[in-house]
């Protein structure tokens, strides 16, 4: 168990911040941080051709500690959808194959692909919800991995359940059916362990992607891209300079270089060399390196195994673990839940999610159990309004 950090984040004490799989609040130091890196354009005489490559590669080397790759697999990118768009450019397909994705998957990892599949031929296959009585989305992925599935374009965590797949026993499954598989990290990274070098029998996803600003801790429009090893030679959704074998000498850029600079580097975004994203984004992720991802997944799990029990006192259920991660707890009850919920709260200064049919608690080590105790009271005030 982490103690309570709120000393390093900007949170009034009278503000309970349970959504962090919303947007994660800037620590004090990522934001002096990025501050620090915005103010190098004051001043762009001091900014010398080698800043350009030292902050990004710094971002690689600190990502890929929270991947467990190697720095040359980590590319740059400004979203997560930048990140699956690549994927999606650069596995094969055919007419006839499928592509399996998750029952009310994010927008961002199924728009991709669903344009994909209409440019190829290919359909879309949904792994249906599963049961309330299993809650168990990693079966349900196994029973649809068939052999016309082509790609399995998963989540680590289902964002509107709290659901974890089974990445492991997926990995082993997509490689015994010769189906690709490419990751969206964004609601896990950061908060559950997760090592590409870990998976067992050599099953390694071929790309996976998470945004930086949930639970990595950093600001909006930058994240991480791994690239397979394999696959570091695919084409760039974009053309840009950075990208070249001569990138790092400004004098010879005129002399168009047809290589491409070593590993992942092909596929970072143009202007990747932020002065203040980067610095802001290395910071955050360091700090998650200190905390160790497993201690903030126990800490974040131990505030919501209170808040499951609590709700459940009020009529609220959530899935157990370990079909949930730790980190996210989503709450339903037999009666709707009012789409204005999220209002109500804040006007109590309570702060949540309602996505789908469920209230998304995420809290982070920011938060205290009078934060977990306030929404609690606030959703046995709503119950007994129902009820009456």
């Amino acid at each position: 168990m982490i103690p309570c950090q709120r000393h390093l984040f900007d949170i009034p004490d009278d503000v309970a911040y349970l959504n962090c799989a919303y947007m994660s609040p800037l620590m004090k130091p990522t934001l002096e941080a990025g501050t620090a890196g915005l103010a190098r354009k004051a001043h762009p005489w001091e900014i010398t051709p080698d800043k350009f490559f030292t902050g990004a590669d710094e971002f690689r080397a600190t990502a890929a500690q929270l991947v467990g790759c190697s720095a040359d697999d980590i590319a740059i990118v400004p979203s997560a959808s930048y990140g699956v768009a690549t994927a999606a450019r650069n596995l094969p397909l055919k007419k006839g194959q499928s592509i399996l994705v998750l029952a009310e998957q994010f927008p961002s990892n199924y728009y991709p692909w669903q344009r994909r599949a209409a440019e190829t031929g290919a359909s879309l296959k949904v792994v249906p919800w599963p049961s309330d009585k299993d809650n168990d989305w990693t079966a349900a992925v196994l029973d649809s991995l068939t052999a016309d599935v082509a790609i399995a374009a998963l989540p680590h965590v289902h964002w509107t359940s709290g659901g974890r797949l089974d990445l492991v026993r997926i990995g082993e499954a997509c490689r015994k059916l010769g189906a690709a598989l490419a990751l969206d990290l964004t609601q896990s990274l950061g908060a559950l362990p997760f090592s590409v070098a870990g998976l067992q029998n050599g099953v390694q996803p071929d790309f996976a992607v998470a945004a930086s600003y949930k639970w990595l801790l950093g600001p909006y429009s930058v994240g991480l891209l791994y690239v397979a090893p394999k696959w570091q030679q695919g084409m760039p959704l974009e053309e840009n300079w950075i990208q070249r074998s001569n990138a790092h000498d400004f004098s010879s850029l005129i002399l168009y270089a047809e290589d491409y600079d070593a590993g992942a580097r092909r596929f970072d975004m143009g202007e990747r060399s932020n002065f203040a994203l980067l610095p802001a984004a290395v910071r955050a992720m360091k700090q998650l390196l200190e905390w160790n991802v497993a201690q903030v997944s126990e800490t974040a799990g131990a505030l919501n195994r209170q808040l499951a029990s609590a709700a459940a006192d009020v009529g609220f259920f959530a899935p157990a673990e370990p079909w949930r991660a730790p980190h996210y707890l989503c709450l339903r009850r037999k009666a709707a839940i009012p789409k204005e919920l999220p209002e109500m709260l804040a006007r109590e200064k309570v702060f949540v999610s309602v996505r789908g049919s469920s209230i998304r608690v995420t809290p982070h080590v920011y938060n205290t159990l009078e934060d977990c105790d306030r929404l609690i009271q606030c959703l046995r005030r709503i119950a007994t309004v129902s009820r009456t």
